[in-house]
């Protein structure tokens, strides 16, 4: 996942969640276009240039990068609030809540983890399932979480199935509760969106109107961009690519006062015996999803919705996806999927048109 600023500066510390594949890491590489007017100069409006910041580092085994109106560098504060989402969220970190809910603990959770839960049920009920947090044993089993890959077999997934399902964990005041104690989350397929709303909050809470906030790949923009025009960014096209290092643009999108996720499946996959596995799991088979979207982009008012629409998308496959969409017209999709002969095609939802740059 890259995005790419003016003036980078060099990286802080990494903060890794985990350096292998996590559950749903975003496969999109998104851009940001500036615009400008068409000699070149500004338009009325642009930011001061004394009140450009930018910052950028690692966090959440990915890399964020911020840009943001303001009379001085508050780098600090917005690190501080990542850590504070790290610290709830991760699995990967052996002192944050969800370990210690995974391993049964007897502990109140935090507001940023009660937050994350209670919209993981809410889309996971919007949704039929197709988004489910208690999914990790069998992302663990396929070789995509912070587990090593088990041998799978149809007895494995028969046997981690039984401890699948938001229906087994429920919050009760501040405490997880579970009908099972074998139920893991991940929140992996949220947290990154959830993360980049955090820090959102943040920059308003201090009074910052104009922004963009970009984890992983992960969007949350408001107001202008430096340049005083409406932020704009490109959706990659669905190359396969491991190596994340092939970058060709498919389609430009306009925003402004919204946030913006991608999952997709074309670059997260291993292949073993000449099939690809993709790296999203399908929580009422325990399968990696073969279905043709190859990449989902959602746009919402928040990044964590927008991040868990567009993975439970990629399960749902488009026709459910569309069906999904016609009850929620507060959401926005653009896919790029593989026709009935092999070749790629992009669908939009109609609301989404009015971000399309021609």
């Amino acid at each position: 996942m890259r995005i790419e600023l003016k003036e980078r500066t060099e990286p802080r510390k990494k903060q890794w969640w985990h350096i292998p594949l996590l559950l749903f890491l975003i496969a999109g590489t998104i851009y940001i276009i500036r615009t400008n007017n068409p000699d070149g100069t500004p338009k009325s409006g642009a930011w001061p240039q004394q009140e450009v910041q930018r910052c950028e580092g690692a966090i959440f085994g990915t890399f964020y990068h911020i840009t943001y109106q303001y009379s001085h560098d508050i780098e600090d504060s917005l690190v501080a609030v990542m850590n504070e989402v790290d610290r709830s969220l991760s699995p990967f970190n052996k002192e944050s809540i969800i370990t210690a809910v995974n391993h049964n603990k007897d502990m109140e959770v935090n507001e940023m983890f009660s937050e994350v839960f209670m919209l993981a049920k809410r889309v996971n009920e919007q949704t039929s399932g197709a988004f489910d947090i208690t999914v990790a044993p069998l992302v663990n089993a396929w070789g995509f979480g912070f587990q090593h890959k088990e041998d799978i077999s149809d007895a494995l997934i028969d046997s981690l199935m039984e401890t699948v399902g938001m229906e087994k964990v429920n919050l009760e005041g501040n405490k997880v509760v579970k009908t099972d104690p074998r139920v893991m989350l991940d929140c992996s397929a949220i947290a990154k969106g959830y993360g980049v709303d955090a820090v959102g909050r943040e920059l308003e809470r201090l009074g910052v109107k104009n922004y963009l906030v970009e984890i992983g790949g992960e969007l949350r923009m408001r107001g202008i961009n430096p340049s005083g025009a409406t932020w704009r960014v490109g959706i990659n096209k669905p190359i396969e690519d491991l190596s994340g290092e092939t970058n060709e643009i498919e389609q430009v999108v306009e925003l402004s006062n919204q946030s913006m996720a991608t999952s997709g499946n074309y670059r997260n996959y291993y292949e073993e015996g000449g099939k690809k596995y993709a790296h999203t799991i399908d929580p009422k088979t325990g399968q990696p999803v073969q279905h043709s979207i190859l990449s989902s982009t959602v746009i919402a008012n928040d990044c964590a919705t927008a991040d868990a629409y567009a993975t439970a998308f990629m399960v749902l496959g488009l026709d459910s996806a569309r069906q999904v969409l016609n009850h929620h017209p507060e959401l926005s999709a653009y896919f790029i999927y593989t026709d009935s002969i092999g070749n790629y095609a992009t669908w939009n939802s109609d609301k989404m048109a009015k971000n399309l740059v021609e």
